[in-house]
């Protein structure tokens, strides 16, 4: 039986940027283009009547920009996941998305193999980024929280002590893997509880456990 293949629509305000996504995806097994926009109104049109697993978004773009179509695909109907397209001199606007509701972040000039590894990860709603890019990029994050949400410390109940462990060291970066050797389990006991999190907490997926993690203060930026 053929697995269903990933559902992918590209979004950039740049036609060789989408030019040369298409080629590349066209040309992977397991994934499919069903939509491309140039605006961020377009790409929550087309989240919207062709439900996508993964937009593939760039954030700078004429009238709505990524971060505002992020937003209202992740707060909208369907599952599609949001994959940002971005540079790491662009942080503000990587903030921004993370608040937005993205799951994670590609950089354009990345090797083209790992561009289709992203987007493979982003569907499943497992890690994207490195554990290393993740403690830098989630720990300016919490680093620089809007000025109304500056006070705001999180509680949450229901969570076992093992769980609360994972969840920190989620926060931390650590992989599933690495998880798993910190705590003496298996690499399917960590993940298992990483899926536990996800249900209990709620949240879409890793990025968003990092980010409470922080809220919670289970982990600082300088960790």
């Amino acid at each position: 039986m053929t697995a269903t293949p990933v559902r992918v629509v590209l979004v950039d305000d740049q036609p060789l940027v989408r030019a040369g996504l298409r080629v590349l995806i066209a040309d992977s097994a397991g994934l499919e283009i069903v939509g491309e926009a140039g605006t961020g109104s377009e790409a929550v049109r087309l989240a919207r009547d062709v439900r996508p697993d993964v937009v593939v978004m760039d954030i700078r773009m004429p009238g709505m920009n990524g971060i505002e179509a992020t937003a209202l695909i992740t707060a909208g109907p369907g599952t599609a996941r949001v994959l940002v397209l971005t540079t790491f001199d662009d942080d503000e606007y990587v903030y921004g998305a993370l608040r937005a509701g993205a799951s994670g972040f590609l950089v354009k000039d990345m090797d083209l193999d790992d561009i289709l590894t992203a987007i493979r990860v982003v569907a499943a709603g497992d890690a994207l980024i490195a554990p290393s890019v993740t403690r830098r990029l989630i720990g300016e994050f919490a680093a620089r929280p809007e000025p109304a949400a500056a006070p705001r410390r999180r509680t949450v109940e229901g969570i076992t002590d093992r769980e609360r462990e994972v969840l920190t060291l989620v926060g931390r970066g650590l992989s599933n893997h690495e998880i798993a050797t910190e705590l003496t389990i298996s690499p399917a006991t960590a993940k298992a509880h990483v899926g536990r999190l996800l249900t209990k907490l709620p949240a879409r997926d890793r990025v968003q456990l990092v980010i409470t993690a922080y809220e919670l203060g289970l982990v600082s930026a300088s960790r």
